[in-house]
């Protein structure tokens, strides 16, 4: 098996970690929110919940079949919009977890 024949599959396994990793940080912000007492990081953490989702759900099956097919035809894989969109999830998991912070 050559490492082209295991880029997609290497792919998702990394789309699959961002979001594992973003539901984590919801699962945190949600227990910091109940044991705190304070509501309104449910909120936060359910928004953030929703990112993580999104990560899993939408962007990592369409970034997988498009690395596939891409590889598969030898083209170039690479898509600014999938990692722009990656990326805004990220940093606003980061700042959901900022505002946990704060308001403790």
């Amino acid at each position: 098996m050559t490492a082209v024949e295991t880029q997609p599959e290497r792919t998702a396994l990394a789309w699959q970690r961002t979001g594992l990793g973003v539901l984590a940080v919801a699962g945190l912000l949600g227990h910091r929110a109940l044991h705190t007492g304070r509501p309104a990081l449910l909120l936060v953490a359910g928004a953030t919940a929703l990112l993580g989702l999104a990560v899993l759900g939408a962007l990592a099956p369409r970034r997988y079949r498009q690395v596939r097919l891409r590889v598969g035809h030898g083209g170039a894989v690479r898509d600014p919009w999938a990692a722009r969109a990656v990326t805004v999830a990220v940093l606003l998991t980061a700042a959901a977890a900022a505002v946990s912070i704060v308001l403790s």
